[in-house]
């Protein structure tokens, strides 16, 4: 039964852990607090085929809850080095939910630098392994703030992760394995089912008008046929949440921790 009394983390974690409904055994991989508390909220209701680990060299058949202890009697369901995450990913057996700084309409994203490269305005991470990633296997994304200098209006400064742009694909490059499945942000989920991958919007947040997500966004978007509500976090999974983030870190995720039911702007 679903529950009116829940925070947007919360709820975002709900929509999060939806990216991997129906993926089979695949990699999960959630980059960030909100994402992994997702991958194991995930692995504990609808999915519990997928593989996860926890965090180092290790699969593990039970979630790593937050803040644990290295090896805190922790029981391994096999050996996962390096090595075999890249034998996974490349043959497209993983699905990562990955934080981008920049998202275009094709969904192309940053993770690398603000401005022209040989004089960028400000330095982040660099692409690090989202070239390889994106090209080989599924990618979802969360972006925990919604705003035009996320989905900028043209294309994003550094291309770091490859999109639905056709014209950066090189001819003969082989694209099987790539796919970006859903967005989400703290506003709505989103996805690429629109004509030649135009970004949708499939749910709204409890309180967010559409207006207000085309507003925040740099591009034009679209509404699915069956736009709606997104889900609330159900007992259950609140109770799951909790035993995955007995600390409660994830509401020091969003700032000032707001309720999961907004009032309408």
């Amino acid at each position: 039964m679903a529950s009116t009394e829940f925070t947007l983390a919360e709820l975002l974690i709900c929509a999060c852990a939806d990216v991997w409904r129906d993926e089979g055994e695949v990699l999960a991989t959630g980059i960030g607090i909100i994402p992994r508390i997702a991958q194991g909220l995930a692995k504990l209701t609808h999915s519990p085929g997928l593989m996860i680990t926890d965090g180092e060299a290790f699969l593990v058949e039970e979630p790593v809850v937050i803040g644990a202890k290295n090896h805190d009697g922790r029981s391994y369901a096999g050996y996962m080095p390096y090595s075999r995450v890249f034998e996974a990913l490349w043959h497209g057996r993983r699905h990562a939910l990955v934080g981008p700084v920049q998202v275009d309409r094709w969904g192309q994203a940053n993770i690398s630098c603000i401005g022209e490269f040989s004089k960028p305005k400000r330095q982040m991470l660099g692409l690090r392994g989202f070239p390889g990633n994106s090209i080989n296997h599924t990618n979802s994304m969360f972006v925990p703030n919604h705003g035009p200098r996320v989905f900028v209006e043209k294309e994003v400064d550094l291309v770091c992760s490859v999109g639905y742009r056709k014209e950066r694909w090189p001819q003969g490059v082989k694209n099987d394995y790539m796919r970006i499945h859903h967005i989400v942000t703290d506003l709505c989920v989103m996805d690429f089912g629109g004509p030649d991958h135009a970004i949708r919007v499939v749910s709204l947040h409890p309180g967010v008008s559409f207006e207000q997500v085309e507003a925040a966004t740099g591009f034009p978007l679209i509404q699915a046929p069956d736009m709606g509500e997104t889900t609330h976090p159900t007992a259950e999974q609140l109770a799951i949440i909790r035993q995955l983030d007995p600390r409660d870190v994830r509401s020091k995720q969003l700032k000032d921790n707001p309720p999961g039911i907004r009032q309408p702007a």
